[in-house]
C-alpha cells in the first residue's frame, strides 16, 4: 500500500506541476510567461523531485509505461503492475482536478485546457497522426532505456534521478510542437477525461497516448530482458 500511496502522490505532483507550467505559466505573457524550454524543466524537475522523494519507496515509475516496461525487463510482477498502473491513473486525475479547480478561479476566464495532448489541425504544430505515434513510440523506447539502464545493477543509481529527469527535459524540447509529449499513458489520461467538456478530441485521441507508450516501453524492456542492453558484469 505504501508504494501505491506513492505512486499516486508522485504521478499527481507530475500532472499537476508538469500541466500547470504549460496552461497557467505557457499563457501569460511577458515575465509571467515560459516557453517550450521552462514547460520541458517543469515535467523534468518534477521528476527529479519524486525520484528522490518517493524513490526509495516505490521507485517513481509515476507513469504506467515504466511500469510496463519494467514488467517486461522481468523487474516486477504482473500483479504488482496492475496496482501500480491504477495508482498512477488516480493521481493524474487528481492532479487534473485540482488544476481544474485552480484555472476555474481565473477572473477572465478560461478556455478549458488542461495541457491535453494531441495532433492534427489546431493542435500546436498540427503534425499528423504518423508522426505522433512515431514519436510517442520512439521517445518512450528511448526514455524507459535511460530508466532500465540507470536503475540496473552495478549503475550508479544516486545519479539516476537527475538523468531521468534530464532525459524528460529533452524528449519534452523535441517534442512539445508534436504531441504535447505524452510518454505517459497516465498523464494523458488525467488531463483528457478531467478536461473532456471542453475538449472531447483529446479523449477520442487518447488510443494513441496509451499504445505508443507501451508499444515503446515494451521494447526496452525486453531488450534488457534479452540481455541486449544488460550491463556487463565481468
Amino acid at each position: 500500500m505504501n508504494k501505491l500511496i506513492a505512486e499516486f502522490i508522485g504521478t499527481f505532483t507530475l500532472v499537476l506541476f508538469g500541466c500547470g507550467a504549460a496552461v497557467i505559466a505557457g499563457m501569460g505573457s511577458g515575465a509571467t510567461s515560459i516557453d517550450v524550454l521552462g514547460i520541458s524543466f517543469a515535467f523534468g524537475l518534477a521528476i527529479v523531485a519524486m525520484a528522490y522523494g518517493i524513490g526509495p519507496v516505490s521507485g517513481c515509475h509515476v507513469n504506467p509505461a515504466v511500469s510496463f516496461g519494467v514488467l517486461m525487463a522481468g523487474r516486477m510482477s504482473v500483479g504488482d503492475f496492475i496496482g501500480y498502473a491504477i495508482a498512477q491513473i488516480l493521481g493524474a486525475l487528481a492532479g487534473a482536478a485540482i488544476l481544474y479547480l485552480i484555472l476555474s478561479g481565473k477572473a477572465s476566464g478560461w478556455t478549458g485546457g488542461l495541457g491535453q495532448n494531441g495532433w492534427g489541425t489546431g493542435y500546436l504544430g498540427e503534425y499528423n497522426m504518423v508522426s505522433a505515434l512515431v514519436f510517442e513510440a520512439v521517445a518512450t523506447f528511448l526514455f524507459l532505456v535511460c530508466i532500465l539502464g540507470v536503475t540496473q545493477e552495478g549503475a550508479p543509481t544516486h545519479m539516476a534521478g537527475i538523468a531521468i529527469g534530464l532525459t524528460l527535459v529533452v524528449i519534452h524540447i523535441v517534442g512539445i510542437n508534436v504531441t504535447g509529449v505524452s510518454v505517459n499513458p497516465a498523464r494523458s489520461i488525467g488531463p483528457a477525461i478531467v478536461g473532456m467538456g471542453e475538449n472531447a478530441n483529446a479523449v477520442s485521441q487518447l488510443w494513441l497516448f496509451i499504445v505508443a507508450p507501451l508499444v515503446g516501453a515494451g521494447v526496452a524492456g525486453l531488450m534488457f530482458k534479452s540481455g541486449i542492453l544488460a550491463a556487463n558484469k565481468d
